[in-house]
């Protein structure tokens, strides 16, 4: 995947948000990762598989898509105010194909960032999302189409008041 690019698609996105809210000056970690945290959520829910006691299918692949980069946007946003200029992951290997258990790992992934913000758990928490995506049946491809479409049209809510 082009991360690189996305990196610098976010940033833009970021900065043009930090200026049309008078936000330059703000701390924003602490509502990003509650933002990646509601977004994670968003998604186990359009999945579905945590819901042992309903029929009903997971959401269209599309829609599961746009909620995943939608932690995506974050986890870079995450990045950038770590100062990070590029970002090489190591893709390791997870012990689990289980959707659930990746969910509650990205949880768990996410904690340990916001108690010690720190490269490394950084990189566990990017590189562990990007196995969820995998796991959910994205490629880097899907992945990097959907971002730059969703981006766009952060762009347009923006420019809306949103």
């Amino acid at each position: 995947m082009k991360i690189e690019s996305l990196l610098d698609m976010q940033k833009q996105l970021d900065v043009h948000i930090e200026k049309e809210h008078g936000l330059r000056d703000e701390d924003l970690v602490d509502r990003k990762i509650l933002a990646l945290l509601v977004e994670v959520g968003e998604l186990a829910n359009e999945t579905r598989s945590f819901k042992f006691w309903s029929k009903k299918k997971a959401s269209a692949k599309n829609v599961i898509l746009e909620e995943y980069v939608d932690g995506i946007h974050f986890i870079l946003s995450l990045g950038i105010e770590m100062g990070l200029q590029d970002i090489e992951l190591e893709r390791g290997h997870s012990d689990t194909e289980d959707l659930n258990e990746q969910f509650l790992h990205i949880y768990q992934c996410i904690t340990e960032f916001r108690k010690e913000p720190s490269v490394t758990h950084f990189l566990d928490l990017f590189d562990g999302y990007l196995y969820l995506g995998e796991l959910l049946g994205f490629t880097s491809d899907d992945v990097f189409k959907a971002y730059t479409e969703k981006n766009k049209v952060n762009y347009e809510r923006q420019q809306e008041g949103y």
